[in-house]
This record gives structure tokens, sequence and C-alpha cells, in this order.
């Protein structure tokens, strides 16, 4: 987080279809090693600059420790002066720089390199209900992630709105004109859940077992009434260590504590006054989360870190 907060720019390259997001070499002021322009970011020395609408991600980051679920890669906030970099992006907004993580695994099919492994919404829903006991796609990562990884995922998604990955079809909720998932007419799909995919289904090759969270945002201003409860289906429990953080009632208290280290982002959204809006959305969700347990008797379950 220090080399992704205060590392000097060395070089920048395009992310192919991200027009907005640069992956830039960084280097840390003391690092052993000499600034090298030219390095394939395998030494985990890299960053991606994101959009200033990004920002959130940096929040999903600290609500990820925060919970004890530890899935999504380092992000913090800052702005730039390199001269390397666009005007746009030295111009004083302030942006979230996420990890590039060099071992997440990625398809070598240019049509679905967004993931480990490629699964579809009825695959998936059939592995939950069976608990990865029956094979899901032969000679895939997919089989080899634990049960309760799904849990993980489908509570941050919820709390944070996330659908690109389990509903990217936006099928969970009625989407507005604008969306892409719209405009792309994805949710024209939805009538045929047989040609619903899941996108950024990540692990690691070290630990094929668990899940890497990416792209995760969110939707702050998602309204209650609109809330995607599809994200939660098929799930039958928890991460009980999330779950008694929502219970506690400290979760906004303990998400305030975790953004203050990052100075740039508490000072970019005007200090606890600022966040307090959005700790208590997630306050609220939390709580909605909750109430869905109870309603539908799930439980919450001690989960492997």
């Amino acid at each position: 987080m220090k080399l992704l907060a205060h590392g000097q720019v060395v070089s920048k390259t395009r992310v192919p279809a991200h027009g907005q997001v640069l992956r830039v070499r960084l280097h840390a002021e003391g690092d052993p090693q000499p600034p090298s322009p030219g390095g394939d970011c395998r030494d985990g020395r890299c960053g991606l600059i994101k959009r200033p609408g990004d920002l959130y991600e940096v929040v999903a980051f600290h609500l990820d420790r925060v919970l004890g679920l530890n899935r999504s890669l380092p992000a913090v906030a800052r702005h730039f002066s390199s001269p390397i970099l666009p005007y746009s992006y030295t111009n004083g907004a302030t942006r979230p720089v996420i990890w590039w993580a060099p071992d997440v695994q990625h398809l070598e099919d240019t049509n679905n390199d967004q993931n480990s492994c490629a699964m579809g919404w009825l695959q998936y829903q059939e592995m939950l209900r069976t608990h990865g006991r029956a094979p899901v796609v032969a000679g895939t990562p997919c089989k080899s992630i634990q049960h309760g990884e799904w849990g993980r995922l489908a509570l941050f998604d919820f709390l944070l709105q996330v659908h690109d990955r389990l509903d990217r079809y936006c099928c969970g909720f009625e989407p507005d004109p604008s969306e892409p998932c719209v405009e792309e007419m994805l949710h024209e799909k939805c009538r045929n859940p047989a040609e619903l995919l899941l996108v950024h289904i990540l692990v690691r090759p070290h630990a094929p077992s668990q899940l890497v969270f990416i792209d995760n945002a969110g939707r702050p201003q998602q309204p209650e009434a609109k809330l995607n409860f599809r994200l939660l289906q098929g799930i039958d429990s928890f991460p009980e260590a999330a779950v008694a953080v929502l219970r506690s009632g400290c979760l906004g208290r303990r998400l305030l504590e975790s953004l203050y280290v990052d100075r740039e982002l508490w000072d970019s959204q005007g200090g606890a006054e600022g966040l307090r809006p959005l700790l208590r959305t997630l306050e609220r969700r939390g709580q909605v989360l909750l109430r869905y347990l109870q309603q539908h008797n799930l439980t919450a379950r001690g989960t492997p870190r």
C-alpha cells in the first residue's frame, strides 16, 4: 500500500478494452532495486490507475478487511503529478490505484479472459446445491474453489451492490435504460438462464481454492427498493466473522477508523462527515442482509482465511 500511495511512476501502459485505466510501474523511495521502466509487472511493482468515479473501490477494500474476508486487492486513493501521465490524470483529481496482482490466473480465450474458469449461471447454481461434489467444468479451477468462498463473494457483492460478477445481465433488478447491461442488450438474455455467464471469477494458481475480488466499486447510490437479491440466490451459509461484524452494529465505526488511514481518500471525501452517508448505506444493507438470513433460516459458518 505504501508503494501504491507514494511510489514514483516510471512507466505506463494502456489496458486493452479499458480506455480510462492505466497500468503504471512504480518505484518506491529506498527500494534497493533501481527504477525499471521496462519491467513486465511480474515483480508486483505495478498498479492500475482508475477513474475518479471508481474511488468507492478503495472503500470496498477497507470493507473487505473490516469484515475479515481478505479477498480484494489493496487499493489506495491518490492524486498524481508525474509528467509521464496524461494531463487528465494530473489535473488534481483523486483517483483510486489498485495493486496489479501478477499471479491472477486468466483464461487464454480472448473472449473470456476476465475469468480463471468459465462457468454459467445454471452450473453455478448446481454447484452451490451439491456443495461442489458434482463436477462443474472438467479440467478447470472452478471445482477447486471452496464452497464457503461463494458466501464470502455474495455477502461482499450484496453490501456493495456489485453485480458484474454474478449478475452482469442485471436479471436481479430492473435496470435503467442507460445501464451497460441494457445498452449492450445483455438484459434480454435473462429470459434464457442457459445463456447467462459469470464474470470476474478469478483465482491464483498457488491458491486455487480462494477467489480474488476485482472491480469492486459497486453501486453506492442503489436504492433499497432496487437491491439485487439475486446475488444471494443459492447461498446457504455466510462467513461467521463477517456476519458477526454486521450484528455488532459497529460496521460504520470500524470502517471509519480504517478509512482514516487513507488520508487522501479521507480528505477528498470531506472526512468523517462526508463519508458517513455512504457508511450508513452499508450499515442499512447489512441489516437487510441479516433479515434475509433470518427469514431464510441461513447459517453463518467459520471459513478458512
